[in-house]
């Protein structure tokens, strides 16, 4: 694959990352499996480049105070040992297997978008024992680096509603967390895939550093726009998604027969 299909796939995803506030994983694996790339390295090139803009991106959340590093920490230690596992999943599942899961994931984001369901913060609570507070945060992290980083997306649709019922976050503190949860899940994530031979590093670093001028450019538009109309690209976003995926489904058990 050329160096400059890469460069655009990584600013692209880039400035869905930072416009949206989700992980690339929605644009690049369905645009690296039209390009004819299997999915297992599809998610390998995801999961890396996640690691550029999830960086840099919490960097601009802790500048701007918006992220508690201190909830994002033990987030993030779940993460890095549920991504630990995600090379034996992608490596045991079939492509076919994986390809549904992406599909079924993608239509549940869509669903969300399409008819605005919010993720609200309970009023009441059922943990604040800070004890407990804690061994959630790293199971919720565990759970979602197991899922999430196995399909190679950020995995904010599976930690956002946890955290938001047992621990009462709002969405603007569970962004910022779910955004420095990808840190550690996406390294975890890279080398247990790396060490099943599932990720181009090469590719992965060329999609990665092109993504953190996307993510730049992807605050500044988010600026610009109406909530409407931020909403209605985001179903677009998704439902691009969803037709590429369901393309190589329906490809991949044409095949099979």
């Amino acid at each position: 694959m050329s160096i400059e299909i890469l460069i655009i796939l990584g600013c692209v995803s880039g400035v869905a990352a930072g416009f949206f506030g989700i992980g690339g994983g929605v644009i690049i694996v369905p645009c690296l499996l039209l390009l004819g790339m299997q999915m297992e390295y599809a998610i390998g090139i995801s999961i890396m480049q996640m690691i550029f803009s999830s960086a840099f991106g919490s960097l601009i959340n802790i500048f701007q105070k918006k992220l508690n590093i201190h909830d994002g920490v033990f987030v993030g230690l779940g993460g890095l040992i549920g991504a630990a596992f995600s090379g034996v999943i992608v490596d045991t599942l079939s492509s076919q297997i994986l390809l549904l899961l992406f599909l079924l994931l993608s239509c549940i984001s869509f669903y969300k978008y399409a008819f605005d369901v919010k993720t609200t913060a309970n009023p009441t609570p059922p943990i604040t024992n800070p004890f407990k507070q804690k061994v959630l945060m790293i199971i919720a992290g565990f759970l979602t680096g197991i899922f999430a980083v196995s399909l190679g997306v950020g995995g904010g649709l599976i930690l956002a509603p946890i955290l938001a019922y047992y621990l009462g976050f709002d969405s603007k503190k569970v962004v910022p967390i779910s955004l420095f949860f990808i840190i550690f899940a996406s390294v975890s994530g890279s080398i247990s895939l790396a060490a099943h031979d599932l990720i181009d590093f090469q590719s992965g670093l060329i999609v990665g550093l092109s993504s953190m001028f996307g993510v730049a450019c992807g605050i500044y538009l988010m600026n610009k726009v109406t909530l409407s109309n931020h909403r209605y690209a985001l179903i677009g976003i998704y439902a691009l998604s969803i037709i590429l995926t369901l393309w190589k489904v329906t490809q991949s058990f044409d095949l099979s027969i």
